[in-house]
């Protein structure tokens, strides 16, 4: 399954048969090589079996996903208002301008999916905020919508925004159109998941009204009802870096921890009752008692992948004890796991699968086959000491970085969320009395006080470059090898076989080279520029909304995953929201040594920077590792017109080679660098002022720059639609190669000897779900 998940494209419908026959050949052939004895046969037995499963899931992947993906929205229908009618499926979520939530759609008008993301705003653009109807989960709305494809930003080891969308079956996003026809059609549609999402809502709501502004209200919504939107970005990063973030998550833990306390009490109720003894042991009603309940919180929390994982594990120890079946833990794993990716297909993909099942995997290894007595703490400290060893390498590909504090955060949060937080939490969800909100909040205010101390420390965590996958399989078989029981030769080793991933740093460019990367910001810009021991960035991109920006969510994980730790020099060409957009996350989330800008004293960005900002200047220039910066534009002591004209114009030189980074100038701009010299403007890679707006790129300035390859950082249908087609075909006339963000994902030049040549993203690593 996960083989075809990373894979470019999907297998024909024929190919996928002949999977499926050759599965059931295989699988057939296996049954009956179990039928004979001897070893021969049992190799026979194995080696067929996994031919067979092999095929089977490989087929079964590709099957659903041709399924969800025939379910799309035809290009012709993007941008156009589509009337619609259907139900809101999902918790409502607020933003800074509105609403969102999930739609599923009953009746339309045009060939819609049948479930899309909707987004209703107070206000368009400049347009007066106004009030929105009250909307709630399990409402049926007739609506007046705009939708497109999906689509998302793609850069190196970034979040892939498109496969989110097709795991969770969300097909086409959009907005509400303003409309008189616009009106609630019922307010409570039927359907059991419609009626566990009000429920979710109404507890919520709860929380909400009971603990107005308090911090961590957002933390227990998220244990309560497995809402974590409302934990704000600070706290986040304060349980990543102590290493906690899956105790505020509805966790395994949690699931288990309901679900053996509704057993003990139903067991005990049982066997007080003899009628109910005589007819059922005791020890097999708590379990289904207690697998109902966990299968009810599930449901509540949002169906995550460890709740689910937890689920079936718990489903398949309760099944065993009905049966009086005895089941090896490995077994009862290997089942959850399989159900998972049996109702899921996608569930490989995501980070919270190979955590999940990976941290319930070690506690085995850690505990199975054990013999004498053992003290509860030596057993809590192996234990903790094996998930915080064996997750490493996942961490450090999945988030390039893990946590050095987290065996003593987790030893400091784990009694007081798992044994009093969270229950609370959901006492509180059921039985609305205030003290029970009020303890709940104050037991996690006091779990963070010794957690938020722990984070301070400036070796908190360690961050590391997104390491090659042989250097993390490597490493995982060396974790696997230290954690195994004592008695096994060189456990030592296992250790070894780690240092080489935590050591590890992405190649640099060699000296007089340098490598550039127009990343994919969406409707703006943000360039890094690296040589053999500098690191510049060239704008920011732009802030989504006052608690979201594409600093915090697109240049800072790259940074880290690219081996960056430091930034020597930062460009913030101007303060439009999509160049500036993301310059305070940076420079609050990355050492930063100097700031050259063109923004307003007052900038909050200038503010922070400090003694570090200098403003942009004709004539600045400075060399590093062999690599000639040198900043052509604004004039000093000259005030255009326009913001846009104000932007810092730079060029990079190295082994011969030139790239042009012209931000947003305009027209009068480009007219002033031709007549100050043009020759310096002739360039080998130019990213496109203004986006390839019309109010730029004359044909004087694409003759004097006369460029090879040309780069459009562009937004999806952007509502300015850019790039404008009359400038396109200018450049497209000048024999340029032209390449556009929205199109290519980020977009990577080397500048060495030889002719840059792009490196697009997404045709580095192709998905079949891109399909561009």
């Amino acid at each position: 399954m996960l083989v075809c998940q990373t894979g470019a494209s999907l297998p024909s419908v024929a190919t996928q048969s002949a999977a499926a026959a050759g599965a059931a050949v295989a699988l057939s052939l296996a049954w009956k090589a179990g039928q004979w004895p001897g070893p021969v046969a049992y190799r026979a037995l194995l080696a067929l079996t996994l031919l067979g499963a092999s095929l089977a899931g490989w087929g079964y992947a590709a099957w659903r996903a041709d399924m969800r993906l025939a379910d799309s929205l035809p290009a012709e229908w993007e941008g156009r208002d589509v009337v619609l009618a259907g139900v809101v499926a999902s918790l409502p979520q607020d933003f800074e301008r509105g609403v969102r939530f999930d739609f599923h759609v009953e009746s339309s008008a045009a060939p819609v999916p049948a479930v899309i993301s909707l987004a209703w705003y107070r206000g368009f653009r400049d347009e007066e905020m106004h009030a929105l109807p009250e909307i709630h989960a399990g409402e049926r709305w007739a609506l007046r919508v705009r939708l497109k494809r999906p689509h998302g930003n793609v850069n190196p080891h970034g979040f892939d925004y498109e496969g989110w969308l097709l795991q969770q079956g969300i097909r086409a996003t959009g907005y509400v159109r303003p409309s008189e026809s616009n009106r609630r059609i019922e307010a409570r549609a039927p359907g059991l998941m419609y009626a566990i999402e009000r429920v979710r809502e109404v507890v919520r709501e709860r929380f909400r009204q009971a603990l107005p502004d308090r911090p961590y209200a957002g933390v227990l919504v998220a244990l309560a009802v497995g809402d974590q939107r409302a934990i704000p970005p600070e706290q986040w990063r304060v349980f990543a870096r102590t290493g906690i973030s899956h105790l505020v998550a509805i966790s395994g833990m949690h699931v288990t921890m309901v679900a053996a306390l509704f057993a003990a009490l139903a067991g005990w109720g049982w066997r007080r009752t003899p009628a109910l003894a005589l007819r059922w042991p005791a020890q097999q009603a708590g379990v289904v008692v207690g697998f109902c309940v966990a299968l009810v919180y599930c449901l509540l929390a949002g169906w995550g992948v460890p709740a689910q994982r937890t689920l079936y594990m718990l489903g398949c120890v309760a099944l065993a004890l009905v049966l009086r079946r005895d089941t090896a833990p490995s077994q009862v794993l290997a089942l959850a796991l399989g159900v998972v990716l049996v109702l899921d297909p996608w569930a490989a993909t995501a980070a919270g699968f190979w955590l999940s099942f990976g941290a319930v995997a070690l506690l085995f290894l850690v505990s199975a086959g054990r013999v004498g007595p053992e003290g509860r703490l030596v057993g809590v400290l192996r234990t903790q000491w094996a998930v915080t060893l064996g997750l490493i390498p996942a961490l450090l590909v999945l988030f390039q970085q893990f946590s050095l504090v987290s065996p003593l955060a987790n030893a400091i949060a784990i009694p007081l969320v798992s044994f009093i937080v969270t229950p609370l939490a959901l006492l509180f969800a059921l039985l609305p009395l205030q003290i029970l909100a009020d303890l709940a909040h104050g037991s996690f205010a006091l779990t963070m006080l010794a957690v938020n101390w722990l984070g301070t420390l400036p070796w908190a965590a360690w961050y590391q470059a997104a390491p090659p996958p042989a250097l993390a399989v490597t490493a995982t078989l060396g974790c696997l090898w230290a954690l195994l029981p004592r008695g096994t030769p060189a456990r030592w080793l296992g250790l070894a076989m780690l240092i080489p991933l935590v050591l590890w740093t992405p190649p640099r460019p060699a000296a007089s080279e340098a490598r550039v990367t127009v990343l994919d910001v969406g409707q703006g810009l943000a360039v890094h520029v690296q040589t053999a021991s500098h690191d510049l960035l060239y704008d920011t991109g732009p802030a989504f909304s006052a608690d979201a920006n594409s600093g915090e969510r697109i240049l800072l994980p790259y940074l880290r995953a690219a081996g960056v730790r430091r930034l020597q020099a930062l460009v913030v060409t101007h303060q439009d929201n999509d160049h500036a957009g993301g310059a305070e996350a940076v420079l609050e989330g990355i050492p930063v040594d100097w700031v050259r800008s063109s923004l307003p004293a007052n900038h909050p960005v200038r503010l922070i920077a400090g003694a570090r900002d200098v403003p942009c200047a004709a004539g600045q220039s400075w060399e590093w590792d062999g690599v000639r910066f040198d900043m052509l534009h604004p004039v000093p002591d000259v005030s255009p017109a326009k913001i846009n004209d104000q932007a810092c114009v730079l060029r990079v030189e190295a082994a011969g080679r030139r790239v042009l980074l012209t931000s947003d100038i305009e027209a009068v701009s480009e007219a002033g660098l031709q007549q100050r010299d043009a020759a310096a403007l002739a360039s080998d890679v130019l990213v496109v002022p203004h986006h390839g707006s019309r109010t730029s790129s004359t044909p004087s300035f694409i003759a004097a720059t006369s460029p090879r390859w040309a780069v459009f950082p562009v937004g999806y249908r952007n509502r300015f639609r850019h790039p404008n087609p009359e400038v396109w075909a200018r450049w497209e006339a000048s024999g340029a190669g032209l390449l556009r963000t929205d199109e290519s994902g980020a977009v990577s030049f080397y500048l060495g000897g030889a002719e840059p040549l792009p490196e697009a993203e997404r045709a580095r690593q192709p998905r079949y779900w891109h399909g561009r």
